[in-house]
């Protein structure tokens, strides 16, 4: 167990990054195909063939995800992913061609580094190249390398996001994994403590997002300047409703570390994917996946490094107390 997404059978993860203009993208593959279905929480989205996965639309399976930085024009990627795919006769049979299905959702990671360098189809090809079923990297990777954690303060007081994922194995054999980028306008806590991990620093202390918001304060941000976005998937045989409904409830992980979450300046975006093989309730495998994806928010926390003055949770004082 890697205790991470490339856990359950069918996954594979593949990261490309551009450290020095600090933003990256992600390819999760499924080469054999899988359900998916997807929840949009968040009122700032970047997204691609999200209406595809609804349930009452044809088209059953994804082959692929792309969660990319690089706002809207990291939306790119995912032609990269498409190639690559198509190079392996991955895809849609429409008898003329086969044509990869991937949903995308970037970030908005423009700000930290160099805004004029995005995740294009190169990235994107290069990303899902060196896709893996064994252990990757997580922090500042992929399509974490630029993201950033509680701008409420303004973009200036902001710790370092990242990529994150974990896995949840049951002894039946089922298997639950999450990615997700975590860049989001409020802070990240510990759910089982409260304690704010990542969030606006300033003079030294964490300030608590909820209550600059209490004392009527008006974030200094553009909409869209933040999101976090990433995969819940499973083992298990679900059809597209079933998968769209395991996403609604993954969004309970980001509730539970996100304070704020789904904020008027966020994208929030969840996609659940089912390889198959086993059969189990819903209600399980969804209350796992917002379990999985808690642990996956906060080892993305966890794991980024201090980057450009942009100072991460590993690196604050043993002794530093959040102000609240």
């Amino acid at each position: 167990m890697h205790h991470q997404i490339t856990d359950v059978p069918g996954v594979k993860v593949g990261n490309k990054e551009n450290v020095l203009a600090l933003t990256g993208c992600t390819a999760i593959l499924f080469e054999e195909g899988a359900v998916a279905g997807v929840d949009v929480r968040g009122s700032a989205p970047g997204t691609r063939e999200t209406d595809l996965l609804n349930p009452v639309n044809l088209v059953e399976k994804v082959h692929a995800i792309c969660l990319s930085g690089g706002s809207a024009f990291g939306l790119d990627a995912a032609t990269g992913v498409m190639q690559i795919l198509e190079e392996k006769g991955i895809g849609l049979d429409v008898g003329v061609a086969k044509v990869p299905i991937v949903p995308a959702a970037v970030l908005f990671d423009l700000v930290c580094g160099d805004p004029k360098v995005r995740p294009d189809k190169k990235m994107g090809y290069e990303a899902a190249k060196a896709a893996t079923a064994e252990k990757f990297s997580t922090g500042n990777v992929g399509a974490g390398c630029g993201a950033t954690v509680g701008k409420m303060a303004g973009p200036d007081f902001c710790m370092k996001g990242g990529l994150g994922s974990a896995s949840i194995a049951l002894e039946n054999g089922l298997v639950i994994g999450a990615i997700v980028a975590v860049n989001p306008a409020g802070d990240v806590r510990d759910a089982s403590s409260d304690r704010i991990l990542a969030g606006p620093y300033k003079d030294g202390k964490i300030l608590d997002s909820l209550e600059l918001l209490e004392q009527n304060y008006l974030p200094t941000m553009s909409a869209g300047s933040n999101t976090t976005i990433g995969v819940v998937a499973v083992n298990a045989d679900l059809t597209k409703a079933e998968a769209t409904k395991v996403a609604q409830m993954a969004q309970d992980g980001y509730a539970r570390t996100i304070f704020p979450a789904h904020t008027m300046f966020d994208g929030d975006t969840i996609f659940a994917v089912a390889t198959g093989g086993l059969r189990a309730p819903v209600d399980v495998i969804g209350a796992l996946a917002a379990k999985v994806m808690e642990r996956a928010i906060i080892d993305a926390v966890m794991s980024a490094e201090s980057v450009k003055g942009i100072i991460a949770h590993k690196d604050l004082l043993k002794d530093l107390s959040p102000e609240r």
